[in-house]
């Protein structure tokens, strides 16, 4: 039994890369529209165009979307979307946004939006790896495992392209995994501090 100590995990932090546009469609449009949490996204794009991913994945969701600002706060009932070519972080509960180095060939990334979640929110996080290449988010889900928070990633079985999930499965004692189809339902009923089997 996964939150058996009824906390409510109300910070969210999603990685995703190759098929990840998809992926996060379905999951934004079959989420409740009155979750309880905070959703913080980093997908892998391209720093030169911007292919209106903001409207793509808005168009659908049943929760606003946006690209912070920095030093906004992070609120509940919004996703944030990392922008392009920038880090995205959380210092206490602002939004941080750097152009820091790339990490695994790549900014955004998700490992320091992971680690800098880990740090500000600890056993209220929630990591959720989806789809994609490489082993972005590992270390991340690390940092928040050490930090009490869960480590959900979408089955492997189930992605367009495994290695993302694969890799923390190998990597890390992952809590949950779970099919797209129903994630929607274990975020909402962790944000609300109920457990799940």
């Amino acid at each position: 039994m996964i939150n058996s100590e009824g906390i409510a995990r109300d910070v969210i932090v999603i990685g995703a890369s190759a098929g990840g546009v998809e992926a996060l469609i379905q999951l934004f449009s079959n989420l409740p529209a009155d979750l309880p949490a905070s959703i913080a996204v980093v997908i892998h794009r391209s720093p030169l165009y911007s292919f209106h991913l903001l409207q793509v994945l808005g168009r659908r969701s049943t929760m606003p979307v946006r690209e912070p600002e920095p030093h906004e706060t992070m609120t509940p009932g919004t996703i944030y979307l990392a922008p392009r070519d920038h880090h995205m972080l959380v210092k206490g509960d602002q939004f941080e946004l750097n152009r820091g180095p790339k990490e695994h060939f790549t900014r955004p990334a998700v490992d320091p939006l992971f680690a800098s979640v880990a740090t500000a929110y600890g056993p209220r996080v929630i990591g959720l790896l989806l789809t994609g290449a490489g082993d972005d988010g590992v270390a991340g889900l690390i940092a928040i495992k050490h930090h009490g928070g869960l480590g959900l990633v979408q089955d492997p079985r189930d992605a367009k392209i495994p290695s993302m999930p694969q890799n923390a499965l190998r990597y890390d004692h992952v809590d949950l995994v779970r099919s797209l189809s129903t994630i929607p339902t274990t975020l909402a009923m962790l944000a609300q501090g109920r457990p799940v089997q």
